[in-house]
């Protein structure tokens, strides 16, 4: 009888172990899912690709989780941490900016810190506002910048405090294009690029608790980069790829602003959509006039000039000038700004479709969700494409105003940024 007593109070204990095992797998599963932060431009890693599930390819007004009404125009994108987003605007031509903090899932604002400026000259489809803000889940690293003074900001992502202000050599453009590169974070430094052409440029990191200048190299550029870097790792290391007119796209170490490796002479052109990273080739494009010149493929390595030695590959048309390529799977989406999207073997460029997708131009860069492709074009109208080796349109819906924002997705919704309010789109 005991025996029999014993056997079943084994089974019942097993039993509730197995249980707690699933609760805790699901537990995990959960945060897993809610740790999905999009700290800065183009989400981790500044990939543009997200995880999540549910997320609709044709979708109206009524579909939108919230909407709030901005207080000026801004071409940043939103940031996610946990229940937090956060996205900066520009208000009175540049006199006034500002950042706020709302809540993810109902809209509401949390806090806003207003900041002063000034008016300067920018292009036409610029915006006093266009440097996207970066967040390690404590501080929100903002860049502000004119022709008089530029400057990185930290503030306490919980209440918007001012933590620190560092003021910066200005940004000067001599053909007057503002300002629109934006900080990256890497351990404890934020790393922001001045690649200006009027005078030294500069890229600097600051320790990202205390402003404090931890390095800084000048730069020499014969036109203003717009162009933010991204890290990657290779060979166990990390590396800072900055794509820019002298030094074509170029390998740094960001913890000491060394830098390892460049292909100068190759880009001719400015430098705006970011460099992206497959399998140890880093991409990066130059062009103007609203159009790409040329794309280089370059495999990460080397010292010094490696133009001879690591260049996989070129193209030198139909490329994108403004939006930032896709890397998904094996293949590489290029969105070009008339709307056409060409997927290639990121081994080769070798083309393997081809198809007009979009209306109008296009400013945003594309995202990943699913393996699905969203973007939209400068008047808000988003398309979504599969992401495959065959061409397949999925939808198209309009945002409802006019947008040059990326899109930021996490935790199972989409924000979108329009020239007016900020849009909330949840999975289902």
């Amino acid at each position: 009888m005991a025996v029999a007593q014993w056997a079943s109070q084994f089974r019942i204990l097993k039993r509730a172990l197995s249980m707690k095992k699933i609760s805790l797998y699901l537990l995990l599963a959960a945060l897993a899912v809610q740790a999905e932060n999009w700290p800065q431009l183009r989400g981790p890693g500044g990939r543009g690709i997200s995880n999540d599930k549910g997320f609709p390819v044709k979708w109206t007004t009524k579909d939108y989780a919230w909407k709030v009404k901005l207080p000026g125009i801004g071409h940043s994108s939103p940031v996610v941490w946990g229940n937090t987003v956060l996205v900066t605007s520009s208000v009175r031509a540049g006199e006034r900016r500002v950042l706020q903090a709302f809540d993810a899932g109902t809209g509401k604002e949390q806090w806003a810190a207003k900041l002063g400026g000034n008016t300067h000259p920018k292009h036409a489809l610029n915006s006093y506002a266009s440097a996207t803000p970066a967040t390690d889940g404590k501080l929100v690293y903002v860049a502000w910048g004119d022709n008089d003074e530029y400057f990185l900001v930290a503030h306490d992502i919980k209440n918007g405090k001012e933590k620190w202000r560092t003021q910066l050599e200005p940004s000067l453009s001599k053909h007057g294009h503002g300002t629109g590169t934006s900080p990256v974070i890497f351990e404890d430094l934020v790393i922001l690029l001045n690649e200006h052409d009027t005078g030294p440029g500069y890229i600097v990191a600051l320790d990202k608790a205390t402003g404090k200048e931890r390095w800084k190299i000048a730069r020499k550029i014969e036109i203003m980069t717009f162009s933010t870097p991204i890290i990657i790792e290779h060979d166990g290391k990390p590396v800072l790829i900055n794509s820019c007119l002298d030094d074509g796209m170029m390998g740094m170490d960001p913890r000491t602003g060394k830098v390892l490796w460049t292909t100068p002479g190759n880009f001719d052109l400015r430098t705006v959509a970011m460099p992206v990273h497959w399998k140890g080739i880093v991409y990066g494009s130059c062009g103007g006039g609203g159009k790409g010149k040329l794309m280089l493929a370059v495999k990460v390595g080397g010292k010094g000039n490696v133009s001879q030695t690591h260049i996989a590959w070129k193209r030198q048309r139909s490329l994108p000038y403004v939006p930032t390529p896709i890397v998904y799977g094996d293949h590489i989406y290029l969105w070009l700004d008339n709307g056409i999207v060409i997927c290639a073997d990121p081994k080769t460029g070798e083309e393997i479709w081809n198809e007009r997708v979009g209306r109008g131009d296009f400013s945003t860069s594309p995202v990943c969700i699913d393996g699905k492709i969203y973007c939209s074009s400068r008047t808000g109208e988003f398309t979504v494409i599969k992401a495959r080796p065959k061409y397949e349109l999925l939808g198209t819906s309009q945002l409802g105003e006019k947008t040059h924002a990326t899109p930021a997705v996490s935790n199972g919704r989409m924000f979108l940024r329009g020239f007016e309010h900020l849009y909330c789109l949840q999975a289902k």
